[in-house]
Formats: C-alpha cells, sequence, structure tokens
C-alpha cells in the first residue's frame, strides 16, 4: 500500500487526505500494529468522512469504491485531459496512467473487512454496503451521479489494471474530467489569485421543447449552438426582446441539451469584466466548447464597460478562442441606452454620428440576433394550455384562458413568465386545498 508515493500522474488525489489516510489504514493492517487505538479512531474518522461524502453526494453502495471512483473522474491530469471528451492518449503518458492504474486496482479491491480483524472496529458494513437516497444529492446532477456508480461498477468487475484503465479512459472520453467535464453550467467568483470557475450545481432541467412558441427564434439559436458544438463557423449571439419571454430559459435549455457534446456554460456579469481575459486564459486549451453567458446585458451611456467587452469579443490584438463564444440576453437590442440628445439636431457632440456609431457598434459584434417579443393574446393561451397540460392541472380551458387574462392584467402583462407564475398560482392552491 505504501506504493501509492510511486504515483506519477495521480498524485494529490484529494484536498482532504481522506485517501491517503484510509489508504495508509489498510497499510497497517497488514503490520503487527502496535498503534491499535490510534488506528480505530483515526478509521471512525474516516468512517464519518465517508458517511458526509456519500450524503451530500446521494452516493450508495461500496462508499470506498466509489469515492475513489469519483476522485479519478474529478482529477486532472496530462492523461486525463488528453482523453476528455473522444480525444486520446497515446505513448508515454499511457505507460504512466497504467503504471499509476496498477496501483489505484490494489487498493480499489482491498478488503475492507480487514480492519474489523486488525483494529476491532465496527461500521465497515456501513462503507460496504452504504443504503443511499439520490434526492438528497447537493452537488451533483442525478444523471452524472448514477454515471459515477455504473463507472465504480465496471472497475469492481475489472480482471486487471489494463481493464480498469480503459474503464476510466472510456469515461473521460465520454463526459470529460474534473469539475469541467461533470458540470453544465459556472459562475466566476473574484479571488486575491485571480478567477476562479466554480460549479453551478443545480440548473433548471429544460429543453428548447419546453418552451412554447418562439420556433423560428429556437431554430435560429440551435442552428448557430449545434455549428458551434460540431466545429464549424459560429457566431456569438444576442437574444433581445421583451421581459419574461425565455431568453435566459432558452440558455439554460442550451446548457442541457448540448451538453452531452461537450458545450459548458460560464455565467458572467458586467461587474467581472476585468475577470474575462482570465476565464478565457482558463479554458482555451481545454477539448471543451464554451458559451460565456452575459445576463441582462445593458450599459447606461455613462457606463464604459462596454469599450472593453468590444475589444475582448472581436477587435483586440489577441484572436478570440475557436472553442469560446459569447451569448448575451437583454431587454435592449442595442445594449447601450440611447437618447434624444443623441439626435443630430439635439446634439451638442460635433462628431455625434461618431458617438452613435460606437454605441451601436457593440451590439454589431453579436453576429445572430434573435428577437423574443411578447404573445399576443392566442400565443399567450397557447402557453397557459401548454403549461397547464404539462402540470395536469384538470380545468376548462375556457375557464383557464379567462383566469389567465385575468391574471396577466394584474401581473405585467402577457409573457411566459407571467403564464408561469398564473400556473404555479393554480398549482399553490391545489396543494392547499
Amino acid at each position: 500500500m505504501d506504493g501509492i508515493r510511486e504515483f506519477i500522474l495521480y498524485r494529490n488525489l484529494d484536498d482532504s487526505n481522506l485517501f491517503s489516510r484510509f489508504v495508509a489504514l489498510m497499510a497497517h493492517t497488514k503490520k503487527d500494529c502496535k498503534k491499535k487505538e490510534k488506528m480505530s479512531k483515526e478509521f471512525y474518522k474516516c468512517l464519518h468522512e465517508l458517511l458526509a461524502f456519500a450524503a451530500d453526494y446521494g452516493f450508495w453502495g461500496n462508499l470506498w469504491q466509489v469515492y475513489l471512483t469519483y476522485l479519478l473522474v474529478n482529477h486532472e491530469n496530462p492523461y486525463s485531459r488528453a482523453c476528455e471528451i473522444r480525444g486520446k492518449a497515446q505513448g508515454t503518458l499511457v505507460e504512466a496512467a497504467q503504471h499509476d492504474f496498477a496501483l489505484l486496482k490494489e487498493v480499489f479491491d482491498f478488503d475492507l473487512s480487514m480492519f474489523e480483524e486488525a483494529y476491532g472496529v465496527f461500521g465497515v458494513e456501513m462503507i460496504a454496503d452504504f443504503k443511499g437516497d439520490l434526492s438528497s444529492a447537493k452537488m451533483l446532477n442525478q444523471r452524472m451521479i448514477k454515471r459515477i456508480l455504473a463507472l465504480s461498477l465496471q472497475l469492481k468487475e475489472a480482471e486487471d489494471e489494463t481493464a480498469f484503465l480503459h474503464a476510466v479512459t472510456q469515461f473521460y472520453q465520454d463526459f470529460g474530467t474534473g469539475k469541467i467535464g461533470l458540470h453544465k453550467a459556472f459562475r466566476i467568483e473574484h479571488t486575491k489569485k485571480g478567477a476562479v470557475i466554480v460549479p453551478i450545481t443545480n440548473i433548471a432541467d429544460v429543453r428548447l421543447n419546453d418552451l412554447t412558441g418562439y420556433e423560428f427564434a429556437k431554430k435560429k439559436l440551435m442552428d448557430n449552438t449545434d455549428a458551434f458544438v460540431k466545429g464549424k463557423k459560429a457566431n456569438n449571439c444576442l437574444l433581445f426582446g421583451d421581459a419574461g419571454t425565455g431568453k435566459s430559459t432558452s440558455i439554460k435549455a442550451v446548457a442541457n441539451q448540448y451538453y452531452e457534446n461537450g458545450l459548458r456554460i460560464i455565467e458572467l456579469y458586467k461587474h467581472q469584466f476585468q475577470d474575462l481575459h482570465d476565464v478565457i486564459a482558463q479554458i482555451k486549451n481545454r477539448n471543451y466548447k464554451f458559451i460565456i453567458y452575459m445576463d441582462d446585458l445593458s450599459f447606461e451611456d455613462f457606463e464604459i464597460e462596454y469599450k472593453y467587452l468590444k475589444a475582448v469579443i472581436e477587435g483586440g490584438l489577441e484572436k478570440k478562442p475557436d472553442n469560446i463564444l459569447i451569448y448575451a440576453t437583454s431587454n435592449r437590442r442595442h445594449l447601450i441606452r440611447e437618447n434624444f440628445s443623441d439626435k443630430p439636431s439635439l446634439s451638442d457632440d460635433l462628431h455625434n454620428n461618431d458617438t452613435v456609431q460606437e454605441k451601436l457598434s457593440l451590439a454589431a459584434r453579436f453576429g445572430v440576433q434573435i428577437y423574443f417579443g411578447a404573445p399576443d393574446k392566442k400565443q399567450y393561451g397557447q402557453i397557459v394550455t401548454a403549461l397547464a397540460k404539462k402540470h395536469q392541472i384538470s380545468m376548462e380551458e375556457e375557464e383557464l384562458l379567462a383566469r389567465a387574462g385575468k391574471w396577466e392584467l394584474s401581473h405585467g402583462g402577457r409573457s411566459g413568465r407571467t403564464a408561469q407564475q398564473f400556473i404555479d398560482h393554480l398549482l399553490g392552491k391545489e396543494g392547499c386545498e
């Protein structure tokens, strides 16, 4: 078990050192242990951490094997990065990985009952066959949890280190590696050391088909995104129009719909533009496609951050990487507030046309511009009817639409958001009755 010190690629598997501490416990079972009391205390500490891990992530089964599997799919190293999303490592990297996987298989297959014999502890069965609850998962989406559990079972059945390596490699090729491989969407945190990309663990499970209407807009968005994930030429995309019409929902749907194709979404706000170059530097060489998403993007006429964004999108000396696009949503088509003073006859600016063109040039950086307008009465009724059917609300259509009409009059007018709020209101009343 001391062989873990010989890892080449898979060094520093976890920040908490649970892996190395647990392996040390394994190593002492094969010795004439004179520190039985100390080892038993350490076992219970590890037991506590493994149970907490299972509860947070919704895992079950052999927790040691699941935990090690989780560490493997999260570990970013030259080999895992070479394999991520249908890639293939070759040569010396494969030899190094085979060396490490031989050591990993040894600790993966360890007989946990040896802890009871060596240290006289109880609770081993809790690790060996933990009964978990998927609904308790807080850190990963349920689909990824099931994939990690499936990989853990594959590794359990692996006859040798070659089969072990093959199973992990296939996972890297199918789903990627590290936090970027395991998650669909991310946000940015600014730290003293620079921008940190942080996973968003709970994103609404919506698809573009869930958005009623807007067929032309959805097709335009899908065509552009589809070309991007396939490595073809694609454009930065601006979704603009009335509030509550599904612009942000469409971006969430894109994240869900193209995740399997290696697409990731990074959410960035205008006060974080200082971190944009840092974020791009971190992702430009990864084997994924990234959409940097700016929600509700707009600028007042006194704000000058848009000049910085213009240069980053297109116009600076450094070329924007081919694996990155920028998608933005806004209630304004031109993104920057325009005033009557921008009119030539009302302005004191001697070069007024230059000023106007500068304001309009940001929107021009988005090669695809998609309009989401407020629905008319008929379209609003179709949205309400579709949502009621989806949520199994049993009400005569005439009454449903009449009540929906009254609702929108006092709740900001017709929009998809208003329709959803109306349906939520009905569902809430049903729950109280």
